[in-house]
């Protein structure tokens, strides 16, 4: 009734579809602990590979793996050892190719009748979207990883007319590992030549540079990421603006908006104030006590701002800041390198 050389070609692809969506399954479950990608890969497994016997016994009575002259072959040059995102871009590709195949041979008159074609070419397109999603949020998480220690903003009004990468530099010397630009006042056409020089410095470094508010120019110099207000462009529409492997901060001071930027696609959220700051007159003081209940309601790095010196960041870091960020206690210190690396000391015994 059926060719049993077309049913070995499409039991050969279910199984490759079934393994290459597992995969990408379990990094969606274990490694991202993002149920919403974990549940729309399992539901996509559980639609695409039929369950019902007949079926699976005509499969498996054309199965020839003893016979199939393509199982021994060897790819001169495929890597032995992938990291994650490859991993993703090698199954998603093996996923990609099985359905193509599967949506073809669905055409065939005999098997159109018991396996839909269309089916197949609407999970193909869907499969591309998610490798997208897999690979963004896994090169953003690696990134997001090195928002622990200290973090601080070079604010050009508090710099007050000194340079800018020399600042950094001594930062950097001191051991900073994310650095951002405030400005307010420099004419964008002049802040993203410094921007560029802040960036390549940083990337030298292995340092996070992190543009604040300004989307157009953390894109114009690749920045690493861009860090939002809840007044300034909407996270979400940031997130599908940015590259895949841009990092996205975001301002806050309540659990409500802590959960509404993580769920738009924030990677870290920055809560504060912690204390009353000469930094920012206006800023509402949010205290320890609610940086630690946003720590507990959501699963982002929460980087603690506002106010912090060395007296009282332990109380900081013992409500669960992953990271401390600072501007005045840093920058209006006579020795910037040494007031860095002073503070880190404190973070890091803490730790």
């Amino acid at each position: 009734m059926y060719n049993k050389s077309v049913l070995r070609i499409i039991d050969e692809n279910l199984n490759r579809l079934s393994e290459g969506l597992r995969v990408l399954e379990e990094i969606a479950r274990m490694i991202l602990n993002d149920s919403a990608l974990t549940e729309r890969l399992k539901a996509l497994r559980h639609d695409l590979i039929r369950s019902d016997l007949p079926f699976n016994l005509r499969l498996l009575d054309a199965r020839d793996s003893a016979g199939d002259v393509g199982s021994d072959l060897k790819v001169a040059g495929e890597p032995v050892v992938k990291d994650l995102p490859l991993l993703v871009i090698a199954n998603s590709r093996r996923i990609q190719e099985a359905l193509r195949v599967l949506e073809e041979f669905s055409k065939i008159p005999d098997i159109h009748a018991i396996l839909d074609s269309d089916r197949f070419k609407q999970a193909r397109f869907e499969i591309y979207e998610l490798e997208q999603k897999l690979i963004s949020r896994l090169t953003r998480g690696k990134k997001a990883q090195k928002i622990q220690g200290l973090y601080v903003i070079v604010d050009t009004g508090v710099l007050n007319s000194r340079d800018h990468l020399e600042i950094a530099r001594q930062l950097i010397q001191a051991g900073v590992k994310t650095i951002q630009l405030r400005d307010k006042t420099t004419p964008k056409k002049g802040l993203i030549k410094l921007a560029a020089k802040l960036q390549e410095l940083c990337r030298d470094y292995n340092v996070l540079f992190i543009i604040n508010d300004y989307l157009d120019i953390a894109l114009a110099i690749e920045a690493d990421g861009l860090h939002l207000g809840q007044e300034d462009f909407p996270i979400a529409d940031a997130r599908r603006v940015l590259p895949l492997d841009s990092i996205l901060g975001c301002s806050v001071t309540t659990v409500e908006q802590a959960l509404a930027a993580q769920e738009a696609g924030a990677d870290y959220v920055a809560a504060g104030a912690m204390y009353p700051s000469s930094s920012k007159d206006n800023a509402r003081v949010i205290g320890p006590e609610r940086l630690h209940q946003i720590k507990q309601a959501i699963s982002l790095p929460v980087v603690a701002i506002g106010g912090i010196n060395q007296e009282n960041v332990r109380e900081v870091l013992r409500a669960g800041a992953d990271s401390i960020c600072v501007i005045s206690a840093v920058l209006n210190a006579p020795d910037v390198t040494r007031a860095a690396r002073e503070m880190i000391e404190i973070i890091e015994a803490e730790k």
